[in-house]
């Protein structure tokens, strides 16, 4: 008796590292402000890449972005953010590497004035996931009108590589939405989601 084959998102591919990452992490809800922040992060230093390429340096970003730890990372000064844009295993981009550290900032803020960063984002979803039922990748959006308000108080606030694509990235990883297609094993129509 041979197994069935199991069905993901087309994106997913034949890549063992994004197969794992579409399995076990992506569109599953996430409310730890750790991992919110991290996602954050990396979707901001994803911009203009592919994923793929964020996904090979992530190990490597937790390390010397101190395990996404925003109160350390609101810290840095010039030796550190130096110490970066000299480091091979992390996108070397000045912009980026700044903007982690002003939105670790804004996300301190944002951690004081609501409690938690996952009550402030998960208000833009009523606090409950959107769940799609695309039958193809082609159906999936870049944006909707929950991540282009995102992206707008994001803005408003300060934040920076937060536009309304960024935003709607971030919205999958963390579960805000749910984009599997319906034939998925992770769709949960299928029981896995």
């Amino acid at each position: 008796m041979t197994s069935q084959p199991v069905i993901r998102c087309a994106w997913a591919g034949d890549n063992p590292l994004y197969q794992q990452y579409h399995d076990h992490e992506w569109s599953v809800p996430c409310r730890d402000d750790r991992t919110l922040f991290e996602f954050l992060l990396l979707e901001g230093a994803q911009a203009g890449l592919s994923w793929i390429t964020v996904l090979r340096k992530r190990d490597h970003y937790r390390q010397v972005f101190d395990r996404f730890d925003p109160e350390r990372i609101a810290r840095y000064d010039q030796r550190k953010i130096e110490q970066l844009l000299a480091d091979p295993g992390i996108i070397r981009n000045r912009l980026k590497i700044m903007s982690a550290i002003n939105n670790a900032r804004l996300f301190i803020d944002i951690q004081e004035e609501y409690g938690s960063f996952s009550d402030f984002i998960w208000d833009f979803v009523d606090g409950s996931p959107k769940v799609n039922h695309w039958v193809s990748a082609e159906q999936v959006p870049a944006t909707t009108e929950q991540s282009d308000r995102i992206s707008k108080a994001l803005k408003r606030r300060g934040f920076k590589f937060v536009g309304s694509t960024i935003c709607y990235a971030y919205m999958q990883a963390t579960g805000m939405v749910n984009d599997h297609t319906v034939d998925c094993f992770r769709h949960p129509a299928n029981g896995a989601g």
